[in-house]
């Protein structure tokens, strides 16, 4: 270590301009940035020179990861606080990368053990919850050090309400909002060294570049994933208490400092805050903490830094904004951002659950209880809920309709289901029947009913708009129908609609707080004895806190959620039908189907094809999963709105998947218009996916319709100009021949003439019209030489006469010779047919 220090005495200034961040050896080298200019903007913070950070910065480019890393162990073990808070800043973003996106840091995001085992062990270890960094951290929190957070980098309705002078509702932010000097530009925040770390941790999975589409990275195994499980369970665990802060120094731990910030009174968690007046700027004032928030103030800073930072991009005024169709997106998640929520919904309702029975209760309420156990009551209510759902509402409205809708769907049920991460396990009486929802999970329902019903009319919304007969699509509306339908589950959803639509009792001393918020010291049960009337309060305050006081509300179990519970059910059994339909097609043809219709020795339909989908690269078996998610999401539905059998057989019959008397399928779900057939939304959808399709045919010209796939583009304008040529010279002869009432006449009729136009159906969906009857004069079409059928049938005509010793010659005229006798036989049969007809 003396020599270390050495090193860092001798250094010299001028290598500041050229020392850069080192990047690990697992980022791909075309991503990296050696400018000297990209890494002042990366540290506008760092005024003062420091040798030491000057020496780290050297290593960082001479030195591999391991030994940097084993280095900086050294370097805060026995430097003074005094000397490692300059690098500090440098040492954060040389790990999690700067705000901008121009440096990448340790890329956390693709590190994987798997892949890289050595660097990932390293990084894990120094950067565990337990491990050197946040010792690092603790012995600078120890001397009460700042460091500035530029707003410019926050979520954008922090940000928007910093910048207009607007204190934010969330106590993250309070005492902290630094003006900037005389001349100076942009508003920073005063960090302590734990929220500045935690703040530029959750603000990596944000502000870095997407992954790469071709970087094929699992989320789950990368070591960023798996530091914020471990944070996660570190700073809010399910049992026992927090850990107390680790100190670098031989002795042992050291005492928890107070947070720079005070922790919220407990008193009021779970209270939305209600005050009409925005606090301005400038009236932060210093609240006296209870020094029992000490245990668990890093527990909140976390969880408030991780909820403000994923989730908090839209609010209550942004999101109905949003609603307009040419509102722009001001904020895109990505999938990986998704999981990584989940996985904090997830460890918040495994945090909540572990409280004891009698904690857990609000009657059993006393002052002695720990800060610990008020926090996990009141973490998921107080901090999460109302960003949280606005941020499943932008997904639900702008999230593309294709697969990875499915990260969303997971997050959001993993969030309706606490029970699923209680310690408690249910007995479950067999694999076919769910397990039922305990009655205790009552008000978890009614206090989160916008999250049970309104997002359920979303996502039916987007279900309407999906090609059901994809595997994958099928399968998200198997799993919510399966959780909706989850025994007592749905009367639950139903008795908080009937407590929010109750009629508000008129009580004189209870107009006075209507949908208010109670005192710190006040609560919600004591002053009104009628408990139906508080749950019926709590409802209410639930909706109108997250909707405003003058949203509407659509009941779930109303008639307009039910029209499109019954349009989804008659498009599930159409998808059914149409992956059977696929199913038959796939077993009827053949290998050689495709090539052989491309010769045209089979009928070629293009307008018979389903458009191509998952079916078509699965096979059989994802037709039979689709089949199965489809059949049982149906009687899901049926479960949930207590649809009946006839109501079912009504919608397939309804359907028209059953065929008319000329054994076509019907045609699309059409209305009728002024100007004849348009389409309905269900008939765009059965187009689109194939369920039914307009009989369309060519009608025009045969001689100019488009050059088809099975001809010689060059063969066929040639035979064209060569019968073009012929039918000018020849008209007159033509017409004369045709004219003839003999055989002799009707032969030439059955070569050069064609069925008249106006004897043909006109299918177009739009109004009848008159046609004019176009009749055309005999012509000569040699079009049919043109096609690859018609000189392979040829070719093959000769082969098989070459091996029985029959010449090109004879072979030819045999061939006129048979063809002018199949003529014959057609022309009499054509003549029968004219005279039955008269």
């Amino acid at each position: 270590m003396t020599t270390f220090r050495r090193r860092v005495a001798e250094w010299r200034l001028p290598y500041l301009r050229q020392a850069v961040i080192g990047v690990p050896q697992w980022f791909p080298k075309a991503i990296i940035f050696d400018s000297s200019q990209e890494a002042t903007m990366a540290f506008p913070h760092l005024q003062q020179p420091s040798f030491l950070l000057a020496s780290l910065k050297a290593d960082s480019i001479n030195k591999p990861f391991a030994q940097r890393c084993q280095d900086l162990v050294k370097v805060i073990e026995d430097f003074p606080a005094k000397e490692l808070h300059t690098i500090f800043p440098w040492l954060v973003e040389s790990i999690f990368g700067s705000l901008d996106g121009i440096l990448i840091g340790w890329n956390l995001r693709c590190l994987q053990g798997r892949m890289n085992p050595v660097e990932y062990n390293i990084a894990m270890e120094f950067l565990d919850p337990g491990g050197p960094m946040m010792k690092l951290v603790y012995k600078l929190q120890a001397e009460d050090y700042k460091f500035d957070f530029p707003v410019s980098y926050l979520p954008g309705p922090v940000k928007a309400s910093i910048q207009e002078r607007v204190l934010p509702d969330s106590p993250l932010y309070h005492n902290k909002v630094q003006f900037p000097p005389t001349g100076g530009l942009g508003l920073n925040l005063a960090l302590n060294p734990f929220e500045y770390y935690i703040f530029f941790f959750a603000l990596s999975l944000i502000t870095q570049k997407p992954l790469p589409v071709s970087l094929h990275v699992r989320t789950s195994d990368c070591a960023y994933f798996i530091l914020v499980d471990r944070y996660l369970s570190w700073f809010l665990p399910t049992e026992g208490s927090v850990p107390p802060p680790l100190s670098s120094s031989p002795g042992g731990t050291s005492p928890s400092p107070a947070p720079r910030t005070p922790a919220m009174p407990f008193a009021s968690y779970g209270l939305h805050h209600t005050s009409l007046l925005k606090r301005h700027i400038s009236h932060q004032t210093s609240v006296n903490a209870d020094p029992a928030s000490h245990e668990i103030w890093r527990s909140e800073t976390l969880l408030q830094v991780f909820v403000e930072m994923w989730l908090h991009h839209y609010s209550l005024e942004m999101y109905q904004k949003m609603q307009s169709p040419h509102a722009k997106e001001s904020f895109t998640p990505t999938e990986e951002h998704v999981l990584v929520v989940r996985l904090l919904l997830k460890h918040l309702h495994a945090f909540a659950n572990s409280l004891k029975p009698e904690q857990a209760s609000p009657s059993t309420h006393s002052h002695a209880t720990s800060p610990l156990e008020e926090f996990k009551r009141a973490a998921v209510p107080r901090f999460v809920q109302q960003k949280l759902y606005l941020f499943l509402q932008h997904c639900f409205g702008h999230w593309p309709l294709d697969a990875s809708f499915r990260a969303v769907l997971e997050m959001w049920l993993s969030y309706l289901q606490p029970w699923r991460y209680a310690p408690e396990k249910q007995a479950q009486s067999s694999d076919s029947q769910p397990r039922c929802v305990s009655e205790k999970w009552a008000p978890f329902v009614q206090e989160n009913l916008l999250m049970y019903t309104k997002l359920f009319v979303g996502f039916l919304n987007r279900a309407l708009r999906t090609d059901l007969v994809s595997p994958k699509n099928a399968l998200m509306v198997f799993r919510v129908a399966k959780v909706f339908a989850q025994p007592n589950l749905a009367e639950m959803i139903q008795k908080g609609e009937q407590l929010f639509l109750e009629p508000e009792l008129v009580i004189p001393h209870r107009q006075h707080r209507l949908f208010t918020a109670p005192t710190v010291t006040g609560s919600f049960l004591s002053p009104w004895p009628p408990a139906v009337t508080d749950a019926s309060f709590k409802v209410k305050s639930h909706v109108y806190g997250l909707e405003g006081q003058d949203c509407k509300y659509t009941p779930m179990f109303g008639p307009e959620v039910r029209t499109l519970v019954l349009r989804l059910a008659q498009l599930i059994t159409q998808a059914k039908q149409t992956a059977k339909s696929i199913s038959d097609q796939c077993v009827e043809s053949p290998a050689g189907h495709s090539f052989l219709s491309w010769l045209g020795f089979s009928p070629t339909d293009p307008n018979g094809l389903y458009p191509a989908n998952d079916l078509d690269e699965m096979g059989q078996d994802s037709v039979r999963k689709t089949d199965e998610y489809l059949e049982k999401a149906l009687e899901y539905l049926r479960q949930i709105f207590r649809l009946s059998e006839a109501q079912l057989a009504q919608l397939t019959f309804a359907l028209g998947t059953t065929q008319d008397e000329n054994g076509k399928k019907q045609l699309p779900d059409c209305i009728v218009g002024d100007d004849g057939l348009i389409l309905t939304p269900l008939g765009r959808y059965q187009i689109i996916n194939g369920l039914r399709r307009f009989e369309i045919e060519y009608q025009g010209d045969s001689e100019l319709q488009p050059i088809r796939s099975y001809e010689i583009p060059s063969l066929v304008r040639a035979l064209f100009r060569l019968s073009s040529t012929i039918n000018r010279r020849f008209a007159g002869q033509m017409v004369a021949l045709c004219s003839r009432d003999d055989f002799l006449g009707s032969f030439c009729r059955y070569h050069l003439t064609e069925p008249v136009l106006a004897n043909r159906h006109l299918l177009s969906p739009v109004g009848r019209r008159q046609v004019a009857n176009h009749a055309r004069g005999p012509r000569l079409s040699l079009r049919f030489l043109g096609s690859y059928r018609t000189l392979l049938s040829l070719l093959l005509v000769f082969f098989v006469a070459s091996l029985f010793c029959i010449g090109p010659l004879p072979c030819s005229l045999l061939l006129v010779l048979g063809y002018l006798l199949y003529a014959m036989a057609m022309t009499l049969l054509t003549e029968r047919g004219k005279l039955h007809q008269l």
